[in-house]
This record gives structure tokens, C-alpha cells and sequence, in this order.
């Protein structure tokens, strides 16, 4: 057994004791585990700052060139994938599933500090206020740029952080028993 495995059953098993919890259990979860998904939650929205308004390889600096946005759902995802061979699998990639896995961890975490995102409507709905608060700063400051595409994609991600979620807990049950 490698030293990260028993961590990881220990978070799932705190997981389960958190479902558990949010369902009318007693079991109180582990004040270890919570501080560090924590301090993780607290990192991965430190690092998701950092890309969406700061990296200059994510096109995020201030310029005084025009200013572009998309208000029309499936636009830009149908452009990426119609002209994926012009504009090459790295950015195709970059957009279309870094969009998604940006905000998995965000639905991860949600239902781990949040009673109310035990619910999977829940989650969803503050993955989409978080993308589109995200995309309204990116419009006012004109960095990066306002797509409703991207609030789709993070919805998305959102989703399925939840469901990854769903997945550690129903293991961590499974591994109590």
C-alpha cells in the first residue's frame, strides 16, 4: 500500500461520514481530512485565478486590441470542432476540455463543504454562478473575453466534479462496511 493510498481511502471514508452526515447519521467527519480538502479547495481556487485572469499563455493581459465576445450558445464549441484541423489540437483541446476540468474540482468540493450541494441541481447551479461571475469580470476588464460557450463547458465541469464526488463518497461507504 503506497503512503498516498491510505489518504485518499481516508478522505473517501470522510466523504461517506459527510453523506452520511447531511442524510441524518451522527458520524462527524474527520477535522484532518476537512483541512485539507481545505487547504486543496483553497489552492485550486488560487491556481483557477491565476489562469483565468493573470497568465499571459492563456491570452489573459489587458490589451488595447478589440474586444470579442460570444452571446450565442454552441458558437465557438462548433467552431473548435469544425475547424479543428486549422486551428491545430492544442487549442481545440485547451478550450473545449480545459473549460470542463477547470471547474471539476469545483464540484468536487462543493457537496464536501455544503450540505445543500449534496443535491446535484445544487452543484450545477453554483457552477454556473461562479462561470458566469468568472465571464461578467472577464467583460468589464476585457481580459480574456465574455462566451457563453465557457459557462456551458464549466457547468459541465461542475457536473461532473459532482458526480466524481458522488463516486469517492459511494466508495468510502463501500469501504466502511
Amino acid at each position: 500500500m503506497t503512503p498516498l493510498r491510505p489518504r485518499l481511502t481516508g478522505i473517501m471514508k470522510n466523504m461517506a461520514a459527510n453523506n452520511k452526515k447531511s442524510t441524518g447519521g451522527s458520524k462527524k467527519p474527520n477535522s484532518r481530512n476537512r483541512t485539507l480538502a481545505v487547504l486543496l479547495f483553497l489552492l485550486y481556487f488560487a491556481i483557477l485565478f491565476y489562469f483565468l485572469f493573470f497568465s499571459e499563455k492563456m491570452g489573459r493581459t489587458y490589451s488595447e486590441r478589440e474586444y470579442h465576445y460570444n452571446l450565442i450558445p454552441f458558437l465557438e464549441i462548433k467552431r473548435f470542432l469544425v475547424h479543428y484541423k486549422v486551428l491545430g489540437a492544442e487549442a481545440v483541446t485547451l478550450n473545449l476540455l480545459g473549460n470542463v476540468l477547470a471547474f471539476m474540482p469545483f464540484g468536487f468540493f462543493l457537496p464536501f463543504f455544503s450540505r445543500r450541494c449534496h443535491i446535484f441541481l445544487n452543484t450545477v447551479f453554483y457552477s454556473f454562478e461562479l462561470s458566469l461571475f468568472v465571464e461578467l469580470i472577464q467583460l468589464v476588464t476585457k481580459v480574456g473575453s465574455f462566451d457563453v460557450d465557457d459557462i456551458i463547458l464549466n457547468t459541465l465541469g461542475g457536473a461532473l466534479g459532482f458526480l466524481v464526488y458522488q463516486v469517492f463518497a459511494w466508495i468510502g461507504r463501500k469501504l466502511k462496511k
